[in-house]
């Protein structure tokens, strides 16, 4: 197998309930930082983070990334994904820009349509509502082309006479010349991914697709993975596209890891399929097991062998310590296992 990337992915919850050690917002944002540090020293290459409202999670992810790069010198930071609906597309790109330029261009921003909430419609508390004839999906794709506008150097306003300034219209300041090309789309289906392609976005594929056709998780977002590649390839892009998935990984290498999730190995070893937004949508299975067993269970899951970085779901609310041991004996110990380093 060739070289992959690993990463951690954060859902961030805290939680004042029996068991977690992330308490409060202010917890999950200093631990998230803390475990950034670590896991870089260990050799994972990425630290990304999930977006929700309205939600005991993260919501605000690009000052907490800008903290993190202020931090570390090598890790990727990045998120998976932002709900562009929620957007102002020109806040966003100078705030993404600065967060780049902070962490020396290792910023990896993953945006998308976002993804079933807690509340109807939580944009518009925002002041984003459709336009007379548009979707929600319309408003985020509508929001993605000013953001990608706005860092790609478009001008956006008009100069002011007053200040001598005249000629072309004025972009958005700062900005990061290579940001526009660590854009990734957080793709549900295929027909979703093919799009991404289409406009020459990194896919982020997660443990979800919002479709079933019977077969096996792995194989239809490998399939997805492949649609997406030969999209790209017909669109003519000059550069080499990176594809990530998502997957929930938990060694068993002490008591605690057993006790906490020993159980669960054989229940989450399968996929699921149920209803999500009025569809059937198919959930990737959970490896938990023995660092040897899930070295062959992983070597044998299709998209994972299609995508070159790997993402790994991490159960943040038992803490930095915990979730450290798990992210080591991945990076030290099951990626040499899979020659993936």
């Amino acid at each position: 197998m060739t070289m992959k990337r690993i990463g951690f992915l954060s859902f961030g919850h805290w939680g004042d309930v029996p068991g977690s050690r992330v308490r409060s917002a202010r917890d999950a944002l200093l631990q998230a930082i803390e475990l950034s540090v670590a896991a870089e020293e260990v050799g994972v290459d990425g630290a990304y983070f999930r977006v929700h409202h309205f939600a005991e999670q993260q919501a605000a992810p690009l000052p907490l990334l800008a903290a993190i790069a202020a931090r570390t010198s090598r890790i990727e930071i990045g998120t998976g994904v932002i709900d562009m609906r929620y957007e102002n597309p020109l806040h966003l790109a100078e705030e993404a820009a600065a967060v780049d330029l902070i962490s020396g261009g290792r910023l990896q921003l993953g945006i998308s349509r976002g993804s079933p909430e807690s509340v109807l419609a939580g944009y518009e508390a925002f002041g984003h509502v459709p336009a007379p004839g548009e979707t929600d999906a319309d408003l985020a794709r509508r929001h993605t082309d000013r953001f990608r506008s706005a860092i790609s150097g478009a001008g956006l306003a008009r100069p002011n006479p007053r200040f001598g300034a005249g000629g072309a219209s004025v972009p958005i300041q700062p900005r990061s010349a290579t940001l526009p090309q660590r854009i990734w789309w957080g793709a549900g289906s295929r027909a979703t991914a093919r799009w991404a392609a289409e406009q020459g976005l990194n896919l982020m594929s997660s443990t979800l697709l919002t479709e079933d056709t019977g077969v096996p998780f792995d194989q239809l977002q490998a399939e997805q993975i492949a649609g997406y590649r030969e999209a790209w390839a017909a669109a003519g892009h000059q550069r080499a596209p990176r594809v990530s998935v998502s997957r929930s990984i938990i060694p068993l290498i002490d008591d605690e890891s057993r006790r906490y999730f020993g159980v669960r190995a054989q229940a989450d070893a399968r996929d699921q399929v149920g209803y999500l937004d009025g569809g059937l949508a198919r959930f990737g299975r959970s490896y938990i097991g023995e660092p040897e067993q899930l070295a062959d269970e992983l070597s044998r899951d299709a998209a994972v062998a299609a995508a070159d970085t790997v993402l790994v779901t991490v159960p943040n609310q038992l803490g930095v310590d915990f979730n450290l041991r798990l992210l080591e004996a991945i990076s030290t110990g099951l990626r040499p296992a899979l020659g993936w380093d």
